[in-house]
């Protein structure tokens, strides 16, 4: 059971169709392909909210492929936030919702203007959260439609049975019809349906890694952004919690692994029948309330299972073979990814981490053999508390190998721009934790993309400055699959044949470049791997 990741701040919405119906005084008004939505109009940008781009999961429909939204008459309202898919709180977002009528996106636009790059928001985590706490403001600013979209989250998005076409997929062809809807009403907001640029963070941006595999999100975008993706990255044994076993993928399994936890979850539920039909008819009709009361059933099904017909093949493989959309991609992780996970199931949480258990952990992770070598090149003591030592070498062995191995896979086929997000000061504005130094922690560099009222009190002028050249960053990516603009410091591509392949740092006062795979000691993992 991994600790659920991260939300974030507040939201718009939409897509294409025939031409705008125009402004009025109660608010500007669109025609979308299923009907016309009045949204609102503020500060040079129009936001529309909650427009449906699938019909309702009920019922019959509930673990099924989603269904094109249906039309409806007159303006539909898209002034207010739409409901969150189903999730039951956690340390990090504390929402809930039994609604499984949610698949809804929001559109942030500018004013004018036609032709706009389009930048569609996959949301992290996998079990919380929604398209609604993104407010894309800063990047539609520079002349990016922005659409944030809900999906189907834990167990409504990732539940597998025998016998259920689909199994473990549905929150990834949730995000597949919302980028077909994006492409079919870009242009009534604005925007262009040939520069739609998907990206993500975290459980978002390994989706992304599966649209890039997917044969059925071919087309459906031109470039990609891949923040602290997880698509190639392994788990070693306690690194997300003391009991949490060793996985070979973090975000990936069979559809037989994810069959069997379904198989659990049914009878859990009461549905334990050997006919898989008479299994499915019985679980589509538990009420939301009580599959979400079936303990960690959120994060049994966070996983995203391959095997199947929208993920033929293992995501990493593919990469690895260069078996996937070319695309250019902007991908990158954090300085210090770890450290939001170390601090709030240890120190933060009340509950510090002794030299003891952290050599314990060191032997859970990597062995008893190895262990001792690896506390020697991560010592705790001193002013290094050993939280941080384990968050660094967990930071470095999982999040920043496989961070790099993606570049390096996709850097061989694709342009590839890579980053690292290095302000160790960054603002918190996730749920209150205990005192802890996160450091550059993980999804501390959304606020620097999206608005978020307490990270961008808390900026110092020289954070301002950097979340305003990220932006332009991306809205440059977006724009042309270049990151580059008047002002802007160079980024180079990452060159995977280089003695050193760049990578951008990105922190207040020095954008340039940094060796990732010395700072994050790479080579002592490939040396301890292989021995």
């Amino acid at each position: 059971m991994r600790p659920a990741r991260c939300a974030a701040a507040l939201a718009a919405l939409a897509l294409l169709g025939p031409a705008p119906a125009g402004d009025t005084a109660a608010g500007p008004v669109v025609r979308t392909d299923t009907g016309a939505v009045r949204g609102i109009a503020a500060g040079g940008l129009r936001l529309f909210r909650a427009i449906p781009y699938a019909a309702p999961p009920l019922g019959a429909h509930r673990w099924a492929a989603p269904r094109p939204a249906a039309s409806w008459p007159g303006v539909r309202d898209a002034t207010r936030p739409g409901p969150l898919c189903p999730q039951v709180p956690n340390p990090y977002a504390r929402v809930s919702s039994v609604q499984e009528d949610c698949l809804v996106l929001n559109v942030t636009a500018p004013a004018r203007g036609a032709r706009r790059p389009v930048l569609v928001w996959i949301h992290g985590d996998g079990t919380v959260g929604g398209g609604r706490f993104f407010d894309g403001r800063r990047l539609a600013e520079r002349g990016v439609v922005v659409v944030t979209v809900n999906y189907r989250l834990g167990v409504f998005g990732g539940f597998a049975h025998p016998g259920l076409p689909g199994s473990g997929t549905f929150g990834l062809q949730d995000q597949q019809e919302a980028l077909r809807w994006v492409r079919r009403n870009a242009a009534v907001f604005g925007g262009d349906p040939e520069r739609v640029t998907v990206a993500g963070s975290s459980f978002g941006a390994a989706a992304i890694t599966g649209h890039l595999a997917s044969p059925g999100s071919r087309g459906l975008f031109g470039r990609a952004v891949l923040s602290s993706g997880e698509g190639m990255m392994d788990m070693p044994a306690a690194a997300m919690g003391e009991g949490v076993p060793a996985y070979p993928w973090y975000t990936w399994r069979t559809v037989r692994e994810v069959e069997e936890a379904g198989r659990r979850t049914a009878a859990a539920l009461g549905c334990g029948l050997p006919d898989a039909a008479r299994a499915l008819e019985c679980l589509r009709a538990v009420p939301v309330g009580r599959v979400l009361g079936v303990p960690y059933v959120m994060n049994a099904f966070q996983a995203f299972a391959y095997g199947g017909e929208v993920l033929p093949e293992l995501p990493p493989r593919a990469l690895a073979a260069g078996r996937f959309a070319r695309v250019p991609v902007l991908s990158g992780a954090t300085r210090d990814e770890h450290r939001l996970f170390a601090g709030l199931l240890y120190d933060a949480a009340g509950k510090p981490l002794t030299g003891e258990r952290y050599a314990e952990l060191l032997r859970t992770a990597f062995g008893a053999a190895r262990a001792p070598a690896v506390r020697a090149e991560y010592p705790d003591g001193g002013s290094v508390p050993p939280a941080h030592a384990w968050a660094a070498a967990v930071t470095d062995r999982m999040w920043a190998r496989g961070t790099y191995a993606q570049h390096l896979a996709l850097a061989r086929h694709v342009r590839t721009y890579a980053y690292e997000f290095a302000d160790r000061d960054a603002p918190w504005y996730l749920p209150a934790a205990g005192p802890f130094d996160f450091g550059a922690y993980h999804a501390g560099d959304t606020p620097y993309l999206f608005e978020e009222a307490e990270a961008r009190r808390r900026f110092t002028p020289a954070q301002a400055r950097l979340a305003d050249a990220m932006a332009d960053y991306w809205a440059a990516f977006a724009r042309d699959g270049v990151p580059a603009g008047g002002g802007l410091p160079p980024w180079p591509a990452f060159e995977a044949g280089a003695a050193v392949p760049y990578t951008q740092s990105l922190a207040p006062g020095r954008i340039g470049p940094v060796d990732y795979a010395r700072e994050h000691r790479l080579t002592f993992w490939e040396r301890l791997e292989r021995h």
